[in-house]
C-alpha cells in the first residue's frame, strides 16, 4: 500500500507515523524526505522572513523555482499514492492535499492525536475515518492493504 502522509513541518507526530507505516510494510511518501532526495520544501529556503510577507510577496513566492519544485514533488507523491493519512495538527496545504485525495476518490483518514478545534468538513459524510490511536492507524492501513490485495 502506498500512503501519502499529509501534515506540517511543525507536527511532532509526523516522523513517528511515517516510521510506523514503513515498519508495517507500507510505502510512504514523506514530504520531509522526498524520494528525489534531500529535505522537502520549506518556505524559509526562499526567505527566512516568510512569516511576515505581505500578500504580494506571498503571491510572488509561489512562482519561485524552489516553490514550484516543492509543489511538483508533492503532487507527484499524491498521484503515486493509493491513500492519504492526514496527521493533525496540520496547516492549510495538508488540508488541500486531503481534499485532492477525496476528489480523486482515493482512500483517506485523519489522525487526531490530541484535543484540537474541530473541523466540520473533515466529516466528509462519514467516509473519511477519524483515527485517534496508533492502533487505529495500523488497523486502517492493514484494511487498505487487504482490500488492495483482494482486487
Amino acid at each position: 500500500m502506498k500512503i501519502y502522509v499529509a501534515s506540517s513541518w511543525r507536527n511532532a507526530y509526523q516522523p513517528g507515523i511515517v516510521a510506523l507505516l514503513q515498519r508495517a510494510d507500507h510505502t510512504v511518501y514523506d514530504f520531509r524526505n522526498p524520494p528525489s532526495g534531500g529535505n522537502g520544501f520549506a518556505w524559509h529556503e526562499i526567505d527566512g522572513g516568510y512569516e511576515s510577507w505581505l500578500p504580494g510577496q506571498y503571491r510572488n513566492a509561489l512562482s519561485h523555482p524552489l516553490a514550484k519544485e516543492g509543489f511538483r514533488q508533492d503532487l507527484a507523491g499524491m498521484e503515486w499514492a493509493d491513500a492519504c493519512l492526514l496527521v493533525l495538527p496540520a496547516g492549510r496545504s495538508a488540508s488541500w492535499e486531503l481534499g485532492w485525495f477525496v476528489g480523486q476518490a482515493k482512500a483517506t483518514a485523519i489522525f487526531v492525536p490530541e484535543p484540537m478545534e474541530p473541523e466540520l468538513m473533515y466529516g466528509k459524510g462519514g467516509l473519511t475515518p477519524i483515527l485517534i490511536t496508533i492502533d487505529e492507524i495500523v488497523v486502517w492501513a492493514r484494511k487498505l492493504r487487504d482490500l488492495q490485495s483482494n482486487c
